[in-house]
């Protein structure tokens, strides 16, 4: 089968079922968070509330579905394809939400997700990163210690700001974690390649993945306990995720990208419509915040997760 084929009948089904499955299991999840106490950021109590709840285990089943899907599609697809179609999970979010909530689905909801999905795209194809291998160097201190002071800034903004600002603020940190756990994977798996089922519990990688991932996971959680839509945190998680995956995969790993005048400014542009997107997700889910508040219209289970 040659590459092109690989990506028509591999790739792309792979990934936009993996988005589907992101999707569904995302809106549960956050309905699932409506019906439980709420909790403050990173207490693990609320897995232990969530996982009382059928319908949520069911769906950490479909995240696993999906992420297995999404390894398929990278292993047949280019990052700068499969990432891309990995955010429509976002539609597939808003839509499978406002069916749980038996409600229309909002079109500006939808703008503002196909906003955040072609600024990604043209952003990995224009940066196209290439070369590198995945041992974590000694200039990686810099970047860790950026995206650790980004991670710590936004869970201080989300303890003390209400509302989507406190939403957003919780999903670009989980989006961060994310992306540094989906760097850490990439080197446990090369170590086990190389050596064997036994090499990667002999370096510290693979302990930091069983540390970060889990808490990336929980402050996910936390974002759509926290939000009234789903749209806003699982666009700013799937768009910030491929992201900071590029930057450590420049800063850690010695990838090279494009970086000519012309490329930097259509990078430019794609950080403008991802930007744009999420502020209009962010500001289409205060207004319907306010509506929903207004006509005393959550149900008694505290579920209002259209869109």
């Amino acid at each position: 089968m040659t590459g092109t084929g690989a990506w028509l009948t591999v790739a792309v089904p792979a990934a936009l079922v993996g988005a589907a499955s992101f999707g569904m299991a995302s809106a549960v999840q956050q309905r699932a968070t409506k019906q439980v106490p709420n909790i403050r950021t990173l207490n693990p109590r609320l897995l232990f509330e969530l996982v009382r709840k059928p319908i949520w285990l069911a769906s950490v089943g479909t995240v696993i579905v999906g992420l297995s899907l999404q390894v398929v599609a990278l292993a047949y697809g280019p990052l700068m394809l499969v990432q891309p179609l990995l955010v429509t999970s976002v539609l597939f979010a808003a839509l499978h939400a406002a069916w749980l909530a038996h409600r229309k689905l909002d079109r500006i909801v939808v703008l503002g997700a196909l906003g955040c999905m072609s600024g990604l795209s043209a952003f990995l194809l224009l940066a196209r990163p290439a070369g590198g291998d995945e041992t974590i160097e000694p200039q990686a201190i810099p970047l860790a210690v950026v995206l650790g002071v980004i991670t710590v800034v936004c869970l201080l903004a989300a303890s003390r700001f209400p509302g989507e600002i406190r939403v957003i603020a919780l999903a670009l940190a989980t989006g961060v974690i994310y992306g540094v756990t989906a760097a850490l994977m990439k080197v446990v798996a090369s170590q086990f390649r190389s050596g064997g089922f036994v090499e990667p519990f002999q370096h510290w990688v693979l302990y930091a993945v069983c540390l970060v991932g889990p808490c990336g996971f929980l402050l996910s959680q936390n974002a759509f306990q926290q939000g009234k839509l789903i749209s806003p945190a699982l666009a700013v998680i799937t768009t910030v995720d491929p992201l900071v995956g590029v930057a450590i995969g420049i800063g850690w790993f010695g990838e090279r990208v494009v970086a000519t005048p012309a490329v930097l400014g259509g990078q430019a542009v794609a950080a403008v419509a991802i930007v744009g997107g999420i502020v209009l997700l962010t500001h289409r889910g205060e207004a319907l915040r306010r509506e929903i508040e207004d006509n005393e219209s959550i149900g008694s289970d505290g579920t209002a997760t259209w869109g």
